[in-house]
């Protein structure tokens, strides 16, 4: 309860509905004007009423339909007084607190995931022939989606897949094969691109002797060449593509564009997830990347196209084999649990979402 109203939070199936009524008025807001941001808040014990963020003076009542999830928060988006949720940077700690809660959101998304919001969509994934990609195409094209799956070199298990289209030779460090590959696609525009094509260097970067190895004998280990090709792949890369298929006419109105980014590209975290430094082409590649989201996110919106950055959880994946120690205690999941994660948050965003970076692991905001 607030001096000028409070919000009521109520559970009902996979719908949740919220509810803010302000005292002593009974106009109605616009949706549209106020714009309200729904945020998955979960404890073991079922729903709750929370407290409400300060409205300011009376404006009256709205109803707004969530997306699913199994408990609801409201903020007011880009009201003065409202401010987002953040998820917890802590990894470990966020992790024990899911377990301790039995959060379904972070530990059975699979209860809230629905196929059918995929059936007979067009998606296009990059970097599809292995890791995080390969399972996006996979659970995809289980969903009924026609999956286009862009590689630079397919595998023997996208092979298996028979999807609607594998475009090979598809490297998004460089314009000509971008170009090439929006050519190359059948079909009308997209419903959704996921730019997920990556790349990690397999050693911590250090300018010094890394404090975390202290067996290592190395002074410190930086390639700068690396760096800038991790930067250009993880980041330009998506701009590429992205720019590409927008040329070509494959996003319409109401098309998704995600950039698989990472918690990894969140300075603010930085003092809590990166203590020591280090690391530092992988970082910069991610953060890069939210940047180029949101830039395109204030681009494309008049054209009625969605952008959002999403750090899809930790996976057990090639990529993160050099952090494979701390799998177990920071909960990461297998790629093919990763890959619903994305796919859910992915069928939540409607046009508020648009520009903002989300955590698929609980469905909130990461701090820039």
């Amino acid at each position: 309860t607030t001096q000028n109203g409070f919000v009521l939070l109520v559970e009902a199936g996979v719908r949740s509905v919220a509810w803010a009524l302000v005292k002593d008025s009974n106009r109605a807001i616009d949706s549209r004007a106020m714009r309200f941001a729904v945020l998955r808040h979960r404890r073991a014990s079922g729903a709750e009423v929370l407290p409400a963020f300060v409205f300011g003076p009376a404006i009256g009542a709205c109803g707004t339909s969530a997306k699913r999830g199994s408990c609801a928060a409201v903020k007011m988006a880009g009201s003065a007084a409202g401010e987002a949720v953040y998820s917890m940077p802590d990894q470990k700690a966020r992790h024990a607190k899911h377990v301790k809660n039995n959060d379904q959101r972070a530990l059975r998304v699979e209860e809230l995931f629905r196929k059918d919001e995929y059936k007979g969509k067009r998606v296009l994934v990059t970097g599809a022939n292995r890791g995080l990609g390969l399972q996006l195409a996979t659970l995809l094209k289980e969903c009924g989606a026609d999956v286009v799956a862009t590689c630079r070199k397919s595998s023997s298990e996208l092979d298996a897949l028979d999807v609607f289209q594998v475009i090979d030779d598809v490297d998004v460090a460089k314009s000509d094969k971008t170009e090439a590959m929006a050519k190359r696609l059948n079909g009308g525009p997209l419903d959704v691109v996921i730019n997920n094509a990556g790349f990690m260097m397999k050693d911590k970067e250090t300018i010094f002797k890394n404090p975390e190895d202290p067996s290592s004998s190395k002074p410190g280990y930086l390639d700068f060449s690396k760096e800038v090709k991790t930067i250009d792949i993880c980041a330009v890369g998506m701009i590429r593509a992205t720019a590409a298929l927008a040329h070509a006419g494959k996003l319409k109105e109401g098309s998704k564009v995600i950039l698989i980014t990472s918690q990894s590209g969140s300075v603010a975290w930085r003092d809590v997830q990166s203590l020591t430094g280090g690391d530092y082409g992988h970082h910069m590649s991610k953060a890069a990347a939210n940047m180029a989201g949101k830039l395109m996110a204030n681009e494309l919106k008049s054209r009625g196209v969605i952008v959002a950055m999403l750090h899809p959880g930790f996976n057990r994946t090639e990529m993160t084999a050099k952090y494979s120690e701390i799998w177990d205690e920071e909960g990461a999941v297998e790629p093919e649990v990763g890959a619903m994660r994305v796919l859910h948050q992915i069928s939540l965003l409607d046009h508020a979402s648009t520009g903002k970076f989300y955590n698929c692991e609980d469905g909130l905001e990461i701090p820039w």
